[in-house]
């Protein structure tokens, strides 16, 4: 392993709890491994190894085929790091964006350190893409990724399953997945520090690319603790579970975001949207099949001021 190890994992999760800047001790090994897609583990029991095997056939398996006719949407929601708000992010993320987006039977989920999902690992992301696209019309068919995790500067996302596991992904690393996979029609949603990096990698005509922050700079509420992050509450707990339309929620999610932010007195996490000109026109199909009606907000708010709101309102 490279020299981002544990105390490097701490920072990532000091950066992202506080408002303070801070910069890491990232190296060009790191980099490098980053954009192979460095994953390993230790530790892990046989019977871990198994299951994990079981479970991600299983949930590949079970994916429809494609509709003649219908732009479908093939989902994949991966929370890359153990710590629980990430987990329960992924979770409610994938029946929210399922909804949306039509994609009941061509979901996958994958989360780290849960008792049931596959493990939200760098191989586990590389081997759901495959199976996707081998599944679906890449000439009319849509990828939607929401990727909740850590992340790093020069490094993308960080996968961590507590100390067993490791692994590195960088914004080049996903694009090259994607090009080497045909997979041209994509909405990628980042929820991670320093996931603006992923907006240059990513961005192309037939492109949607949605970030958490800036290429410099952290975003908020991935205490373990939490049910959400920031970016997750507002973008994935609200907007998206209106029939809004996605520039119009995403542009009230991030005004949201921005108010939270400076009420708690943080640093501007700037998140990124990128749409290209090819995908508005598959957008705009996609989101004609958009349900009517909201959807209630599931866990408590990402904003300890919302959330001691929320206690008040019970005790009265």
């Amino acid at each position: 392993m490279t020299r981002y190890g544990i105390s490097s994992l701490a920072w990532i999760w000091f950066a992202c709890a506080s408002a303070l800047p801070a910069q890491p001790q990232i190296s060009a090994a790191d980099i490098a491994s980053a954009q192979k897609g460095m994953s390993w583990d230790q530790g892990h029991s046989a019977q871990w190894h198994l299951d994990q095997q079981r479970r991600l056939a299983a949930a590949l398996g079970a994916i429809k085929p494609q509709r003649s006719g219908i732009t479908d949407a093939y989902l994949i929601v991966a929370g890359l790091d153990a710590d629980p708000v990430f987990g329960r992010e992924a979770s409610e993320t994938a029946k929210v964006l399922a909804r949306r987006y039509d994609a009941a039977g061509r979901t996958v989920l994958l989360a780290s350190g849960t008792t049931t999902a596959p493990d939200g690992s760098p191989p586990n992301l590389a081997a759901s893409l495959a199976a996707i696209a081998e599944r679906m019309d890449k000439s009319e068919d849509v990828l939607v990724l929401y990727a909740t995790a850590h992340g790093a500067p020069g490094i993308g996302i960080v996968y961590k399953d507590g100390e067993k596991g490791y692994g590195l992904i960088a914004p080049q690393r996903l694009a090259g997945l994607l090009d080497e996979l045909g997979i041209k029609r994509r909405l990628i949603i980042v929820s991670a520090c320093y996931s603006g990096q992923f907006v240059d990698a990513l961005a192309g005509p037939d492109s949607v690319v949605l970030t958490a922050a800036d290429n410099d700079r952290t975003s908020f509420g991935c205490e373990p603790s939490n049910d959400w992050t920031f970016f997750g509450d507002a973008l994935i707990n609200r907007t998206l579970r209106t029939p809004a339309k996605l520039e119009a929620a995403a542009a009230d999610a991030y005004k949201s975001i921005a108010e939270w932010e400076f009420a708690e007195g943080l640093t501007s996490s700037k998140p990124r949207l990128f749409v290209g000109a090819n995908a508005k026109t598959w957008l705009a199909t996609l989101e004609m099949r958009i349900p009517q009606g909201t959807t209630p907000r599931v866990g408590r708010p990402a904003v300890k001021s919302e959330q001691s709101a929320e206690l008040a309102k019970t005790q009265q």
